[in-house]
């Protein structure tokens, strides 16, 4: 085996790491993490794409302003025209402040990177973009829900613009009937002709389900002409927006308010408990109860309501003006280097997120219920 000696000149060694064959080896390999993390971001986060989104700079919240109707009528011969004798449009605002960082770490050892068998850092960063994206969309969908119980905030006499709006799944007292599917195409329809009613654009209705309850609905939706005919098989089965029922694209999440909980609740039938059978060995983190609101939890800057406040709650219609997502820092990473990494032999992964949401016009929110003849409340 011939050895390299000292007057020999050294071979040009390829650096996949380096931006183009210069500075850090390993300057390259960082945007792999990147990807990753926003690859499992946007796999998992439905709701930001669903409804309006807006970018915030140099400030701590963003106002939404409100035009009511206006009205019209006849001009009487020799009248000045200087506006509407009532006043109209009324104007009012709706204002979403942006809660403190959202973030999600970990310290990747260098050893353990040496070591490992597979992609560290890659399977690492896709579980911080999973977890940046579920709580993303399950305060979206808190938001939506509390919409839903809530007044327009247009109130002027005669121009007071018409509120959220809550529909009962099935007719009787038992939480079971969030998944009888004939109820859920019923609540469906009827949502349907509310939001037309209520003057919402049918351009962007969308609904949201937990996995049980659209894994029952596509059943029944297949069989009845509910679906495009080319979007059969795998497609149907993905909960992407495919089946429609009235108009409305229908999603699956486990990230809906479901009865207090987060997609699903296990155990006896009641009117708060649809009575599903623990498929057994279901882990910590599924169906976790909904966490209390900004009064208790530190961070929160808005209203997202309490767990108690969505033990009847069982599904989501909604059009894009229902609701708002503001941001101030996007989906984004960020890791240690240089000293820092020499001193503790390794990196610490940061994915970090500034949001805030809340709904915008409650008029294009449709909250489901079951297991009891009383709509839930505000709050």
């Amino acid at each position: 085996m011939a050895h390299q000696n000292s007057n020999e000149p050294l071979a040009d060694l390829t650096r996949p790491g380096q931006s183009n064959s210069t500075g850090d080896a390993r300057a390259l390999y960082l945007k792999l993490f990147s990807g990753e993390m926003f690859k499992g971001f946007q796999h998992n986060a439905i709701a930001r794409d669903l409804v309006m989104k807006r970018t915030l700079t140099n400030g701590k919240s963003l106002q939404f302003i409100y035009t009511g109707r206006t009205t019209a009528e006849y001009h009487t011969p020799g009248n000045s025209i200087l506006g509407n004798s009532d006043g109209a449009p009324p104007v009012a605002e709706k204002t979403i402040t942006v809660d403190d960082l959202l973030i999600s770490s970990a310290f990747v050892y260098n050893l353990d990177e040496v070591l490992s068998h597979y992609d560290l850092r890659s399977e690492i960063s896709r579980k911080i973009g999973y977890a940046l994206a579920e709580k993303y969309d399950r305060l979206i969908f808190r938001a939506i829900t509390r919409g839903a119980r809530a007044a327009h905030p247009i109130t002027k006499a005669n121009f007071v613009e018409p509120g959220g709006t809550q529909i009962r799944v099935g007719t009787n007292a038992a939480a079971s009937d969030a998944y009888v599917p004939a109820s859920l195409v019923n609540a469906f329809y009827d949502a349907a002709a509310a939001l037309d009613e209520k003057g919402v654009s049918s351009e962007g209705r969308v609904g949201v389900l937990n996995p049980r309850q659209y894994y029952e609905l596509i059943q029944q939706v297949g069989d009845n002409g509910l679906i495009n005919r080319d979007e059969q098989g795998t497609a149907r089965q993905r909960g992407n927006g495919i089946v429609e029922i009235a108009g409305i694209k229908i999603y699956k999440s486990m990230n809906i308010p479901f009865f207090s909980q987060y997609g699903t609740k296990y155990g006896t039938g009641s009117a708060t408990n649809p009575g599903v059978t623990d498929p057994g060995n279901s882990g910590s983190f599924v169906s976790p109860a909904i966490e209390d609101a900004a009064a208790d939890v530190t961070g929160i800057n808005n209203e997202y309501g309490e767990e108690t406040e969505f033990a009847n709650s069982c599904g989501l219609i909604f059009q894009r003006e229902g609701a708002g997502a503001v941001e101030a820092i996007g989906p984004s990473v960020q890791i240690t280097s240089g000293d820092v990494s020499v001193i503790y032999q390794g990196d610490v992964i940061l994915g970090r997120l500034a949001m805030g949401a809340d709904y915008v016009n409650p008029s294009a929110c449709v909250e489901l219920f079951a297991g009891t003849a009383t709509k839930p409340s505000a709050f």
